[in-house]
């Protein structure tokens, strides 16, 4: 099946008989929720019923919402993400500093690896120096390779002036994107029993969603990608429609070919099957022609 993201810009209810999320617009539109993945509530001026967002979270469906500017904001999580939740969280809480150092250290080397895939793309010369960090990983990341491997491969990818702190649309385009695969990651989390606050490396007492900053980190150079495939004059709605087809876009995990939305359910289990079990060989990365 072919699941999708909906955005909404108007008014939306539930059809209980059917199933069917309505949205009315200048047209009646009908989705049945067995379709649907994520729903974006994409501006402050959408009208929706209490029992439409119920049934939303009842099917596990991400429901996003967008601040003044259409920018994600916030979203919906579920009390209870899976049968067994319980069992699951004091799992996690078992899960020991070894076996968590471990996972991040793999997780930290394919961020790292991605990344010097994706400049490799562009024939980027910096790409040899991210493979030599790769080398130079030490468990846990204690040497804080991924911070100096980041700043190599942004100013190799958009110019030595480029921080991450300006604002400007290549910016504001990377944070939309990373916005989308947070919330795509925090969905699984909930969703295989497991609670977001409590991560592998990132644990800011004000961050909610710790690990599933954790477990994104691989992901992050395909949002980087479609930003500089795209180069965007500007970030506007169509812009912002365009970010959110990334996660229709489809890559290979298991030597098979998947949603990226699927990839991401795929590759968050596997992460778990390695804390649960200390063995780190159990974790499934994604692959794509460019990285």
């Amino acid at each position: 099946m072919s699941w999708r993201t909906v955005i909404i810009s108007s008014t939306a209810k539930l059809d209980y008989q059917m199933g069917y999320l309505v949205i009315r617009k200048d047209d009646v539109t009908k989705i049945h929720l067995s379709e649907i993945e994520t729903v974006m509530i994409e501006s402050t001026s959408v009208s929706l019923t209490a029992a439409l967002l119920c049934e939303l979270t009842k099917k596990k469906i991400k429901v996003i919402f967008c601040d003044e500017k259409r920018n994600p904001s916030s979203e919906l999580i579920s009390y209870y993400g899976a049968h067994d939740t319980s069992l699951k969280v004091r799992n996690q809480i078992a899960w020991t500093d070894d076996i968590k150092k471990h996972v991040w250290t793999e997780i930290v080397a394919e961020k790292i690896r991605k990344q010097a895939l994706h400049l490799q793309h562009w024939k980027c010369k910096e790409a040899d120096l991210l493979y030599q960090y790769i080398n130079e990983i030490e468990c846990g990341d204690v040497t804080n390779r991924e911070g100096h491997a980041a700043k190599v491969y942004f100013n190799a990818l958009f110019g030595m002036d480029f921080t991450r702190s300006a604002e400007n649309v290549t910016n504001a385009a990377l944070n939309y994107g990373y916005s989308l695969l947070l919330s795509t990651f925090s969905r699984c989390v909930v969703a295989n029993g497991y609670i977001t606050q409590l991560g592998l490396f990132h644990d800011n007492v004000f961050n909610q969603f710790n690990l599933a900053c954790d477990l994104m980190e691989p992901f992050r150079p395909l949002v980087d990608l479609k930003v500089k495939k795209m180069a965007f004059p500007f970030f506007e709605k169509e812009e912002k429609h365009e970010m959110v087809s990334l996660l229709k876009e489809e890559v290979t995990i298991g030597n098979r070919n998947e949603y990226l939305t699927n990839a991401i359910k795929i590759y968050t289990r596997s992460v778990f099957d390695a804390l649960n079990d200390n063995d780190v060989s159990q974790i499934k990365f994604y692959r794509t022609n460019e990285l």
